[in-house]
């Protein structure tokens, strides 16, 4: 194993690069952390560089075990001293252990056309928590693939990523597609498409959630645009006290994926 001591080095280079400006395609996605990289490593995903701390290297926790069996099956792991590491961590408490791994794209047809598509649209959700905590909640409640459109943060970003746990890593996600086009893959799959709104929708347990179904999640504050709206077979409102406006974009979009389960399993 190679050790690095230099803040100039290439590799810290690619991992501050990385972490200012997330790969648009997510090809290439910055984790940080034990947990993250154990998630890429199950997942099968393809590592460019693993980097380790030379005080984590040898030492009896999880990133120390990580990196042995990191180092075990021969992927390419280096050593950072503590400067260096500290400088590619985009975190306050660098976790002592992070990767760039590699992912492989999804095609946006695919996500429509399995016979039990559950699709999740995140449509202008700018904030890269919520994202995140959308994708986790998603794999978790049985949705087998997402569209990330609009306005919306990048689902492999670092922050993101960290928000999801690791679900973006698994389940099928794809970026970069138009609104219009989504809806264009999803009319052409047969599926029915269903509107999260603030007021006027159905009650989410009497709509039908069965079959091929896109579900559309809009951002904070503005929620989906009407046009979108318009397009869908059903818009669905979650029932709240009257003097709350709505709920939070993450939270809305698990409420309604446990609606769905109930039906769909």
């Amino acid at each position: 194993m190679r050790t690095i001591s230099s803040r100039h080095n290439p590799v810290v280079a690619a991992f501050r690069a990385l972490a200012a400006t997330p790969d648009p395609s997510g090809h290439r996605v910055l984790l940080d952390g034990a947990h993250l990289v154990g998630e890429a490593l199950d997942a099968g995903l393809g590592f460019e560089v693993i980097l380790v701390s030379a005080s984590r290297s040898a030492a009896h926790n999880e990133a120390g075990r990580l990196a042995r069996e990191i180092e075990q099956r021969g992927l390419p792991l280096v050593e950072a001293d503590e400067r260096a590491f500290d400088a590619i961590s985009p975190v306050r408490s660098p976790s002592g252990i992070a990767a760039i791994a590699l992912r492989t794209a999804t095609e946006p047809a695919s996500l429509c056309e399995r016979p039990d598509a559950f699709v999740l649209v995140v449509a202008d959700v700018q904030d890269p928590g919520n994202v995140g905590a959308l994708l986790r909640s998603a794999e978790a409640g049985g949705v087998t693939g997402a569209f990330v459109t609009g306005a919306s943060a990048n689902p492999f970003s670092w922050k993101a990523l960290r928000g999801s746990m690791g679900s973006a890593l698994r389940l099928p996600t794809v970026t970069g597609v138009a609104a219009d086009r989504i809806m264009s893959e999803m009319r052409q799959a047969g599926m029915r498409t269903i509107a999260s709104v603030a007021r006027g929708g159905s009650d989410p347990d009497a709509a039908s959630w069965r079959g091929r179904v896109g579900l559309w999640i809009g951002g904070e504050g503005q929620g989906l645009a009407d046009g979108i709206v318009e397009r869908c077979d059903e818009r669905v409102t979650i029932p709240m006290a009257p003097q709350v406006e709505s709920l939070n974009a993450a939270v809305a979009g698990a409420l309604l994926v446990y609606a769905a389960r109930r039906q769909r399993t």
